[in-house]
């Protein structure tokens, strides 16, 4: 950095203790991991590790110059209405509406909704009033076919694991039923409202553990169960349970027609899956009849993993699918669970397009979400055949959620962009001609969308690749080179990024001058399943080659240079950082990276890491290993100005984030990671070149990032972006 820089002298930073006895052998290789105690979160050690750290880190950002001009113009920014989509249960209607700085959207229900397009309804679950500081958020929910009950599931700072309740709709009364240790469940009633499905872990052996979010032991044995309303949880009856395969990932729900009992089987986070199903006619007096039985009897329609499944519509034993199987851009076959061994096509694989949703509607129709090129298409077809009846008129962008119901002919879908905050659409199909109709537009006041721009370009990665990258900016951007720039990126899981609205990006354009970037790298799924394919596993190579070569293409084309170059991301996307620092130092400015996984020999081993193995591999695994240990992060951190011809390369100035209660991507990974770089660039050596800050911040009461308060988010990006601002030198512009 030039001496616009954050700092003008090293920091001090804390000594953490270094045990080099730890050392694996991995396949005859010898890895050394110093920090291995860095692994127990109820260490004191840990706690005051992190402690000093956080020290460190107020004593960069209480000198950033923007930090509270940014802090009170984002508090103004955010406060602005948001709405979610209209469904329909029984005869009622429900939605989501944040008024402005509401820690989280509020659940509304309204009576005859069609008859009062324009009126309000009224509340019927706020979240914000469980907790006083906005750390109990609502995660997962559903009403009952009859909309007389509400299931819904709460966590708490942010962990992953929720308790479930019940609320009577009606007079809004909260039941005795409340589920504990439920981990990644949906919820689906029967359609006689006695009860409903749920999945869950079993409960954690030191059941005694006063900080419910904070353990790393590893999450085993996926289970569905039935809870009959008005029971204890210890009365559920246990559906589905398979010992021999503990890190299998469940999930269930019921078929429209309420027959089906549809259960898809996952290896992990892979996008394969078996496919069960139970006809609930069979069972005599209903689910509760089975108690003391064994699990449920299952139908394996497709019992092995080969591919992905996900059922859209049956006719009775006539079921129509969503898969890539043979199909990685995804198409629609069906099957009579009759004859399973007959499939037949009924929607074709695009040439280029992915297929990325499908929603029955009016009877015998499909909405089909299409990709193209990272923005989304809506047609409607004929489901007996596929044909393509209309493509619905909607405005370039991503399609957030669509909300409807194969009985009705009306269906809502809001959309959004990086220039456009949000509109609520309303179809209906009872015409040849489908009706359309905004139903609520969303507006941020003092936000002239006139005065910005986003595009789309294409840019040769390092292997002659072309990788789609989005670019928003102000209209009177000159191309000089001298603008701050934020590269963003994920680039796994199959993960489509597609344009959307922050108000974050709005604020940093005008009143910091930032160019923000989309880079959508392989490991993605907006070109399908081979996209996705070659950015996994030991094509990880390519994620970071690609997002290298799209910030290389900001600095040539004018955009930026690279003092004036921010990179982010997170989870997946925050171990994109860490191995792209590691990589090309000497291109970035600044980096951020959220919740990172980062050592990648170790990740397998805490909480629902293993769910990962079929993204990243497993380095107990010798070919594994030696692709692991080329990038991760962890193992990965050296002295750029050593190798370097320009004795001056430091690593950019860095932040890592992580938060405490995040049990998804446990701290552990950017705690090591932070005191691996602090030791090596820093506190290791006498004439050290790191003049850029390395900093740590990590949030309390908070995870991964579902269910964060609206005050979380923005303190947090406060601290982010003054940090950016100040690495980047980039001025306050009135």
């Amino acid at each position: 950095m030039g001496s616009e820089g954050i700092v003008k002298k090293p920091l001090q930073y804390p000594i953490a203790r270094r045990d080099e006895s730890v050392v694996d052998n991995y396949h005859g290789v010898a890895i050394s991991d110093p920090y291995r105690w860095i692994e127990d979160p109820d260490s004191e050690e840990v706690k005051e590790f992190v402690a000093k750290q956080m020290k460190v880190t107020e004593s960069v950002l209480r000198n950033c110059n923007s930090r509270d001009r940014l802090r009170d113009k984002l508090t103004k920014s955010y406060d602005y209405p948001r709405y979610g989509c209209p469904f329909q249960k029984g005869n009622k209607y429900f939605y989501f509406h944040n008024p402005g700085l509401r820690s989280h959207p509020i659940l509304y229900i309204q009576i005859n909704f069609q008859d009062s397009l324009d009126e309000d309804g009224e509340v019927l679950l706020d979240p914000n009033g469980l907790s006083e500081d906005g750390t109990v958020a609502l995660r997962v929910f559903e009403v009952s076919h009859d909309a007389r009950y509400l299931a819904y599931g709460l966590s708490s700072s942010g962990s992953d694991w929720l308790t479930l309740q019940v609320m009577n709709v009606d007079d809004k009364t909260v039941q005795p039923d409340k589920l504990s240790w439920v981990k990644f469940t949906s919820i689906s009633w029967t359609h006689d409202t006695k009860g409903f499905f749920y999945c869950r872990f079993p409960a954690p052996k030191e059941t005694q553990k006063k900080d419910v979010g904070t353990e790393v032991n590893v999450n085993y044995n996926h289970q569905l169960y039935y809870h009959l309303l008005g029971t204890k949880q210890s009365e559920d009856i246990l559906c589905w349970n398979d010992l021999e395969n503990p890190t299998h990932i469940l999930e269930a729900r019921l078929a429209d027609d309420g027959k089906y009992l549809l259960m898809n089987i996952c290896k992990g986070a892979a996008r394969l899956n078996k496919f069960y199903c139970c006809d609930l006619s069979t069972l005599p007096n209903g689910v509760e009849s089975h108690r003391g039985k064994g699990i449920l009897p299952f139908v394996k329609v497709i019992d092995n993993f080969e591919a992905n499944y996900e059922a859209i519509v049956n006719n009775d034993t006539i079921f129509t699918f969503l898969t890539n199987k043979h199909a990685p851009r995804y198409k629609l076959a069906r099957v009579d669970l009759k004859k399973p061994s007959i499939w037949n096509e009924v929607l074709k694989e695009s040439e280029k397009d992915v297929i990325d949703s499908v929603l029955p509607i009016n009877g015998n129709q499909l909405i089909v979400s299409y990709l193209s090129d990272c923005k989304h298409v809506l047609q409607i077809r004929d489901l007996e055949r596929g044909d393509l009846l209309h493509t619905l008129p909607i405005d370039i962008g991503s399609v957030n959620y669509i909300s409807a119901r194969r009985q009705d002919t009306m269906f809502f879908v809001k959309l959004s962009s990086f220039i456009t905050p949000g509109v609520v659409y309303q179809f209906d199909l009872k015409t040849m001609v489908p009706q359309v109709k905004v139903l609520r537009e969303i507006v941020v006041p003092g936000f002239d969308q006139a005065a910005y721009h986003a595009n789309q370009v294409f840019v040769h990665s390092k292997d002659g690749t072309q990788v789609p990258v989005f670019i928003m900016a102000r209209k009177d951007l000159v191309l000089d080179g001298s603008h701050p720039c934020l590269l963003f990126g994920y680039g796994g899981y199959g993960v489509s990024l597609t344009p959307s609205f922050d108000i974050t990006r709005v604020v940093l354009a005008h009143h910091l001058g930032v160019v923000f970037c989309i880079a959508n790298i392989r490991g993605g799924g907006e070109y399908g399943e081979e996209w996705h394919q070659a950015g996994s596993l030991g094509n990880k190579q390519n994620c970071f080659d690609d997002f290298i070569s799209v910030a290389e293409h900001l600095i040539s084309s004018g955009y930026t240079n690279p003092s004036k170059l921010c990179i982010e991301g997170g989870s997946n996307g925050g171990t994109l950082i860490g191995a792209c620092i590691n990589q090309r130092p000497d291109l970035f400015g600044c980096a951020l990276a959220h919740a990172g996984v980062m050592d990648m020999l170790r990740y397998h081993k805490f909480t629902i890491g293993h769910a990962w193995l079929s993204e990243f591999g497993c380095s107990d695994k010798e070919d594994d290993f030696h692709y692991l240990i080329k990038y991760s992060p962890l193992h990965n951190v050296k002295r750029p100005w050593e190798d370097a011809p320009i004795r001056s390369i430091q690593y950019p100035s860095t932040m890592l984030l992580t938060a405490d209660h995040d049990d998804r991507v446990v701290p552990l990974h950017t705690l090591k990671l932070l005191a691996t770089i602090q030791h090596e660039l820093c506190t290791s050596v006498k004439n050290s070149r790191q003049i850029n800050p390395i900093i740590g911040r990590i949030s309390s009461k908070s995870g991964h990032g579902c269910g964060t308060s609206t005050q979380t988010m923005i303190d947090k990006r406060v601290d982010c972006y003054s940090f950016i601002a100040e690495a980047l030198g980039a001025p306050w512009i009135d």
